[in-house]
């Protein structure tokens, strides 16, 4: 399926970006009137075959927050605007441009740090990191996040063994619509 989900990812990215662009000009005037430095972030993540690559996000907590997985950054790290941004999940939109890129895909694993050991020797044994890592993932959808790394890595691997773009479509919805 590498040929038509590539395809797939590239038509809505291309479509998605331009569309979105108000969004992101807008949400990145918010951080910078709600705190200083940058409003893009750029952070190394494992990628296929554990390649690291830079993923791009829109920043959403103060600068100097510790390099952690989010579940463990503590929770006044996070900016106002970072909260809402969160929330209707806006701050992963600049990653259409790794999709464009070829380093994610719309959907698939969620792209980890490289400090996520146990996570990442998880996925490697169930041959999860064969795949793009995506914006969103089935894991994310049923709400398991990379505290728990080998529901996190089985979820992944159950979504490789049963991936198609009607999942995939439906995994986009259910991220856009919350469920």
């Amino acid at each position: 399926m590498k040929g038509p989900k590539r395809a797939f990812d590239l038509v809505v990215a291309a479509l998605l970006l331009p569309m979105t662009s108000p969004i992101l000009l807008l949400a990145m005037l918010a951080i910078r009137l709600s705190s200083p430095g940058s409003a893009l972030f750029s952070q190394v993540r494992v990628g296929r075959n554990g390649a690291l690559f830079r993923c791009h996000k829109l920043r959403t907590m103060y600068l100097g927050t510790p390099s952690l997985p989010s579940h463990e950054a503590p929770e006044n790290s996070v900016t106002a605007a970072g909260k809402l941004l969160r929330k209707f999940k806006i701050d992963e939109l600049p990653q259409l441009w790794n999709v464009l890129k070829g380093e994610m895909s719309l959907v698939g694993p969620r792209p980890c740090l490289p400090t996520q050991t146990e996570l990442i020797e998880r996925r490697k044994q169930l041959g999860v990191l064969s795949a793009l890592p995506g914006i969103t993932g089935l894991a994310q959808m049923r709400g398991i996040d990379m505290s728990d790394p080998k529901l996190c890595a089985e979820t992944d691997a159950a979504y490789l063994k049963a991936a198609s773009i009607g999942l995939d479509l439906r995994i986009l919805l259910g991220t856009i619509y919350g469920g």
